[in-house]
């Protein structure tokens, strides 16, 4: 059964640019695990993540598949550097009506 995600990212000090390169190169790998990236939102408020994601994963081993790929390991050392906070969580999407004037 198919998962949905929410990711909470904040950066360390200083790398919030930096952040944003970082997760850009490591969802790219999404799709070679039967997963997708269904919304991206960044903040430049402090206060809040700095990046918000939304992704659908086919399932756990699929999930399982993407944490722990060869080429998203290898950067480690710049999550490590860039990545101050991270907070993942299943949600459900409810339906609902869009906000007006929003299309």
């Amino acid at each position: 059964m198919p998962i949905t995600l929410c990711c909470l990212l904040w950066a360390t000090p200083g790398n919030r640019s930096a952040l944003h390169v970082y997760e850009d190169a490591v969802l790219e790998l999404l799709h070679d695990h039967d997963a997708m990236l269904v919304q991206r939102a960044v903040s430049d408020d402090d206060e809040t993540p700095d990046e918000v994601q939304l992704y659908e994963i086919r399932s756990q081993a699929a999930l399982d598949g993407y944490l722990t790929d060869p080429r998203r390991l290898a950067r480690e050392d710049e999550r490590n550097r860039v990545v101050a906070r991270t907070v993942l969580f299943p949600v459900t999407f409810r339906p609902g009506a869009p906000a007006p004037g929003l299309t």
